[in-house]
């Protein structure tokens, strides 16, 4: 099939501006404006991104219409049934999935990374008892470009690999010592015969008095989440690792910046508004009445964790997590919860009303990652960082597209001026 063209008409001259198609492998064409500004003297103005396109990139395919999600061509569904969270990190980062060989050799290098720098407990130290665990990992893995200058070269495919491996092997260690700080307990190192997962949380859990075992089940449903939140492509936070990136900071600077952008509420912290959201309603008996405010255009009552900016009918990652948070559930004795009953009600009441299904308002990935997280014992406060933990995989292999893509340009997005007028500046006493 021929791929269409497409012209832009320049009204000051009549001059017609040939937009080139950019054709991807699946997806709708992108038009290279590039050089409108140069031919006609205007911008494309596009708030929010929402129809341009910044890069080309073969890691993710969202078909928000469909319900689609692929990595490296994969449907999210078939790699979470059938692979491990490490798999799906290796498949991220080198565009294949693993052989045996392969991924031994990427799972031990992975495991050997797993310790940070001891003066960083210090660093920890230095946040007040109280810190949200998502400023501490902003600090921290901001300050991993302190000690870890020997991989410096970014065009270097060797360099790309440790720090990709030291990313994501230190990342869990980060986020449960950030856990253990706030909570005033002894940071646990990390135990490498453990599997990622497993590793996390008996960081997490796991104090020195006594011997902590880690629950398969729970192991497991963590590591389904987190193929789930591995990349999601070219969202807020990975926009700005890329944008950071794109100057030529030191690459652990640009994951600092991307966890940063994932504490906005809007984006990683929509897990945590769910939760927010249930506290408010109070009970069971408070749902009927509280989505009767959702309806009502004028209460200003958001129903938080249905529904998604991409996904226009359903998110494919919710239908796979729904097994495993009731699963889940049961195992740990937990259906009585009176917050996660709460959740559940909500959950059944908003899937059988037409309003919500009319509107494609299902339970998204965030609504149930939220009750897993409360239900695994996992503090709202820390909902964020096990995202950014997960995410960590995207980003760096995002930052590693772009390193090595030879046409890299310094982001430098344009403006649409509403400022005032050129004018002179009058002498104070006359101001």
């Amino acid at each position: 099939m021929s791929t269409p063209s497409f012209s832009l008409v320049n009204n000051a001259n009549g001059e017609k501006i040939d937009l080139p198609a950019v054709s991807g492998t699946l997806g709708p064409v992108g038009l290279d404006v590039g050089k409108v500004y140069g031919k006609a003297g205007v911008f494309t103005y596009d708030p929010g991104f929402s129809s341009t396109c910044s890069t080309q990139s073969s890691i993710t395919y969202i078909d928000g219409d469909e319900g689609v999600l692929l990595y490296r061509g994969y449907p999210v569904a078939q790699l979470a049934e059938q692979c491990t969270f490490i798999e799906v990190a290796y498949l991220v980062l080198n565009g294949e999935l693993p052989n045996a060989t392969q991924l031994q050799a990427f799972d031990q290098s992975i495991r050997k990374h797993t310790m940070i720098n001891e003066s960083l407990k210090s660093f920890f130290n230095g946040f007040r008892y109280d810190a949200h665990p998502m400023a501490m990992l902003t600090g921290v893995v901001g300050s991993l470009s302190a000690f870890y200058d020997d991989t410096s070269n970014h065009k270097d495919p060797r360099h790309q690999e440790i720090f990709a491996h030291r990313m994501i092997a230190k990342i869990p260690t980060i986020a449960a010592a950030a856990y253990k700080r706030y909570f005033g307990q002894p940071f646990m190192y990390p135990q490498n015969h453990l599997d990622y997962c497993s590793n996390l949380m008996h960081m997490m859990f796991a104090v020195p008095a006594e011997p902590y075992h880690v629950d398969p089940v729970a192991a497991k449903a963590l590591d389904v989440l987190f193929i789930l939140h591995a990349d999601h492509e070219q969202n807020a936070s990975t926009s700005t690792v890329r944008m950071a990136g794109s100057t030529g900071t030191n690459p652990y600077a640009a994951i600092a910046s991307g966890i940063a952008a994932l504490w906005g509420p809007a984006h990683g912290g929509a897990n945590e508004a769910v939760l927010k959201m249930l506290g408010e309603i109070g009970s069971v008996k408070n749902v009927a009445s509280f989505l009767d405010k959702v309806k009502d255009k004028q209460s200003g009552v958001r129903l938080m964790g249905f529904g998604h900016r991409v996904y226009k009918n359903f998110d494919p990652r919710a239908t796979i997590i729904r097994e495993h948070c009731h699963k889940v559930l049961k195992h740990l004795g937990k259906e009585n919860d009176p917050q996660l009953e709460l959740a559940l009600k909500l959950e059944e009441i908003a899937l059988s009303d037409d309003y919500f299904k009319s509107r494609a308002l299902y339970p998204n990935v965030d609504f149930y990652s939220g009750i897993i997280y409360k239900a695994l014992g996992i503090p709202v406060n820390m909902f964020t960082p096990m995202f950014a933990i997960a995410r960590t995989v995207g980003w760096v292999a995002h930052w590693i597209e772009m390193v090595s893509d030879p046409t890299l340009r310094i982001a430098r997005p344009r403006q649409v001026y509403t400022g005032a007028g050129e004018r002179n500046v009058s002498a104070l006493d006359k101001r």
